[in-house]
């Protein structure tokens, strides 16, 4: 019976695998900045999911903020300055007052967490969280857990979490790690690598990395974004030598930015 329940749980992730492939292996594709974003798409908005639903993506990853008035919404800044035009941080900023705000690309609304589920559960798109809320809020993420229940996405959501969270969410939300973090929490009572996986970027995941945490079950996720190569001459070749050395140390999971999805395309 335990056999069985293993394999059960092996083809779990199957469930959200992207219809892409490299040198033979299926690659799961997570579109950061909450779905497709390109020059034309605001980040954590609508027309970004749908955009992603049309590319076939089966999970998405979405940041997650709070309002002055305690509610949960999909943000990447502290404010809302660089796609809304407004200078407000989120945390200052009550709801009614930011989904009036209005983007200038694609006339996007900041969005409900609420609502990223809903779309998220609609589409069959699994969530990973990037949580962006300082502090410990109990209640807050107790909220939040019900959410992911309500629309029966907890069980194959993950999360970037913080230090200050880590112990709310441990064993609730699988969480993402180092190799130092996780050889830490190994040592502790109750360690279950269902908890956790190794999330890095390519700069610092070794073949060895990967290959330990395969000996150990623990589920890798290689961050390739636009951000690690801001210093870069060339973002598109450094970005495409990262994608295929990932490829030859055995990842077969993305969390990335639409414009680097060309790398992990069969050829």
């Amino acid at each position: 019976m335990k056999q069985l329940f293993s394999l059960i749980l092996a083809f779990v992730p199957i469930m959200y695998a992207a219809d892409v492939y490299g040198q033979g292996k299926t690659i799961r594709l997570i579109a950061h900045r909450g779905g497709v974003v390109d020059s034309t798409f605001t980040e954590n908005g609508l027309p970004a999911l749908k955009e992603a639903v049309r590319q076939d993506y089966k999970m998405v990853e979405t940041d997650m903020r709070v309002t002055a008035d305690g509610v949960l919404i999909a943000n990447h800044d502290a404010d809302f300055k660089r796609f809304y035009g407004d200078p407000r941080k989120v945390t200052e900023t009550k709801w009614t007052e930011a989904r009036a705000l209005t983007s200038k690309l694609d006339g996007n609304h900041p969005m409900l967490l609420d609502d990223v589920f809903r779309f998220c559960a609609e589409n069959k798109m699994a969530v990973m969280l990037d949580n962006k809320i300082a502090g410990m809020d109990s209640l807050l993420f107790s909220g939040l857990i019900g959410m992911l229940d309500r629309y029966h996405l907890r069980e194959t959501a993950i999360m970037i979490g913080t230090d200050e969270s880590t112990g709310f969410f441990t064993g609730k939300v699988r969480l993402s790690c180092s190799r130092k973090q996780l050889e830490e929490n190994m040592k502790k009572p109750g360690y279950s690598p269902d908890h956790y996986y190794l999330f890095e970027r390519p700069a610092s995941l070794t073949h060895e990395d990967v290959s330990w945490a395969r000996q150990h079950d623990i589920r890798v996720v290689a961050a390739i974004n636009k951000y690690h190569y801001r210093q870069s001459a060339n973002m598109m070749a450094d970005a495409k030598k990262d994608c295929e050395r990932m490829l030859e140390y055995g990842v077969t999971e993305f969390q990335i930015d639409s414009e680097f999805r060309q790398f992990l395309l069969k050829k």
